[in-house]
């Protein structure tokens, strides 16, 4: 073990426990001691699922990545591992990047993006190379062949710095790794490489790229199989907004198609994947039942609002199961979470104008389902996190099929991005809207996971009151449960 992996792995075990749990979020991944990203390496392991992150552990911001780890039998309960890996090698002596993980013949197979630096012609350049872990649930070494894929085997032209991010698996005895790119042309690209060893790769072809319309970089790819359909999520830098459907910066897509006999994806269907102001970098893994599930990272990289007292910064989402409906991808939480469900509270009732009805449910740790049957109104409110002139707001307006989420009240006092909208169906009778709250976290799924949008409040945790409003009136079912882990 070298020294910067082992003063990681006593530094994690010396402060996170300093943390005290009524700070953290309940059923959340979040981060031991200072800052997470990516979610990285998402898999199964000897029967266990094992999540992986990019780490620094020394600061709540971002710094030279490490790799840090916990892992969970049902999604919702998380045990914290020891630091998996940190930058000291060579190749990735500027940064353990973002990555996946197989399990082979009893070994956790750890594929990521090594990061370092060289003087060029008085110049320095960043390379990023990919780069293999091998180990058995707990420690991790990094194989002697590393580097074993380069900028240098991609086609003439392709970026050498912006070459990050491999998602591994294996078919048919075949290892493949889908890897995020740049052409010649300065375009985002998802590679293909195969091996049979694990040590000597070759480049297959581009899987798919930006056309410039879908941001200048695919982050954190994913590629897989589900409902007969051929599925690749990407994280897309540098987006331009397009409607309701695509926001500036940094976003999430999937898309939707066929691969082809040469390795190429025919698409039928390209989408936001989160709606929401604080979801990035999702991955997948087939659970044990086969089950495709997703987990994503919730946080913005250009609205960052942990609360400058914190010595912790970085939340993942809930677990989710996807499907693939009518070319769509619907995403539901796991339901594994409904065995923590506790104080179930269940009434058919009106939301009427001008009336109050803030002392009906309450809590920061819920599951809140509401199924609304008729809607006779411009708009319908929910307030969470209500109190002390202090509010989250998500609006509901029937006729314009639309779904805001606004935080400009929920106690924040930089000058960050607060509201972000949604364009859903139209309405029907029994449409849902679930809402998953876990302190800071706030995850609706609307219609069963149709449209899903992710966002953080930091309000004080004693502000807990929900209250609704409409300006005429709404007839549903409120169905709520307070989480309890």
């Amino acid at each position: 073990m070298s020294e910067l992996l082992k003063k990681a792995q006593i530094y994690q075990e010396e402060r996170a426990d300093r943390v005290p749990n009524t700070q953290r979020p309940s059923f959340h991944v979040s981060s031991p001691i200072g800052w997470i990203n990516d979610p990285n390496g998402w898999s199964v392991y000897q029967g266990e699922y094992h999540l992986f992150f990019q780490y620094h552990p020394y600061n709540t911001h971002w710094g030279p990545m490490h790799w840090g780890h916990m892992k969970t039998s049902d999604f919702i309960k998380w045990e914290r591992m020891p630091v998996a890996m940190a930058p000291d090698m060579e190749y990735d002596k500027n940064g353990c990047f973002s990555g996946s993980a197989i399990e082979i013949n009893g070994e956790h197979i750890l594929m990521y993006t090594g990061v370092y630096e060289e003087e060029v012609n008085d110049k320095k350049e960043v390379y990023q190379v990919q780069c293999i872990a091998v180990g058995d649930g707990k420690e991790y070494r990094k194989i002697e062949h590393n580097p074993v894929i380069t900028a240098k085997m991609l086609p003439e032209g392709c970026s050498f710095h912006d070459f990050r991010d491999p998602k591994i698996w294996m078919k048919d005895g075949i290892y493949y790794a889908l890897i995020a790119s740049k052409d010649k042309d300065n375009d985002g690209q998802v590679v293909i490489f195969k091996s049979k060893d694990l040590k000597k790769w070759d480049y297959v072809n581009s899987l798919d790229q930006s056309e410039q319309r879908y941001g200048a970089m695919w982050e954190c790819p994913d590629l897989f199989e589900l409902d007969g359909q051929d599925v690749l999520i990407a994280s897309p830098q540098f987006m331009e907004a397009e409607g309701l459907e695509f926001h500036n910066g940094n976003g999430t897509m999937c898309i939707i198609g066929k691969v082809d006999t040469s390795n190429k994806l025919i698409r039928d269907k390209v989408h936001a994947i989160d709606y929401g102001l604080d979801f990035y970098a999702p991955q997948t893994l087939e659970a044990t039942d086969g089950r495709r599930i997703m987990i994503g990272w919730m946080q913005s990289w250009d609205n960052y609002i942990t609360p400058e007292e914190f010595e912790w910064s970085g939340i993942m989402s809930i677990p989710r199961v996807l499907n693939v409906k009518n070319n769509r991808l619907y995403q539901y939480p796991v339901i594994e979470i409904e065995a923590y469900r506790n104080n179930k509270f269940i009434k058919d009732m009106s939301i009427i104008a001008g009336e109050s009805y803030i002392q009906l449910i309450k809590g920061r740790e819920i599951d809140l389902i509401l199924k609304i049957n008729k809607a006779e109104c411009s708009c319908f409110e929910i307030k969470l996190a209500c109190g002390n002139g202090r509010f989250t707001t998500i609006s509901y307006e029937p006729m314009k099929e639309i779904i805001t989420f606004d935080r400009t009240y929920s106690g924040l006092r930089k000058d960050v991005q607060c509201i972000r909208k949604m364009k859903i169906d139209p309405f029907h009778e029994d449409m849902e809207i679930r809402i998953l709250m876990d302190k800071y976290t706030i995850e609706m799924f609307v219609d069963g996971g149709k449209y899903a949008m992710s966002s953080l409040i930091y309000t004080d945790l004693d502000i807990d009151n929900i209250d609704f409003s409409t300006d005429g009136q709404v007839d549903l079912v409120i169905e709520k449960y307070d989480i309890c882990v």
